[in-house]
């Protein structure tokens, strides 16, 4: 959780994955992000920032900034989002889905017509997203 009134260090996520994948016995082929509302928001930048590093992402009520979305052209993403939210609008995981689109990406997106900000739930309690990620490993 990003403490109030703070945004991502992104260069700290990468401190941290650092010392888990140094410290424990982790399949570095098989690293996934996922984040809701900010850390949506996170996931988008974070990936953007290191593309080579994950095998899959899955941001939830985010966006980001699509004119970087082609660098992830070849990652896995499967977008969610509630149409109905008043806090981060629809619009913003629309563009970061269209600029995938542009240029061949691999996505995937999911509107829950009836969700407003909340669109987390009904994602985190869908078993398809853990059997998506468990079949996506980076080469």
């Amino acid at each position: 959780q990003c403490p109030d009134g703070q945004w991502w260090s992104i260069s700290d996520l990468d401190v941290l994955l650092n010392e888990i994948t140094d410290e424990y016995k982790v399949d570095k082929k098989r690293i996934y992000v996922t984040g809701l509302s900010m850390g949506g928001f996170g996931t988008w930048e974070l990936a953007i920032k290191y593309p080579d590093r994950f095998a899959a992402i899955a941001p939830v009520c985010g966006g980001g900034n699509s004119r970087l979305a082609g660098i992830l052209k070849d990652l896995p993403v499967w977008v969610f989002h509630g149409a109905k939210d008043n806090v981060v609008p629809l619009k913003n995981s629309e563009e970061m889905v269209e600029a995938l689109e542009k240029v061949g990406g691999n996505v995937k997106f999911t509107v829950y017509p009836d969700a407003t900000h909340d669109s987390w739930t009904e994602t985190y309690n869908n078993p398809e997203l853990y059997e998506w990620f468990l079949n996506q490993s980076r080469k």
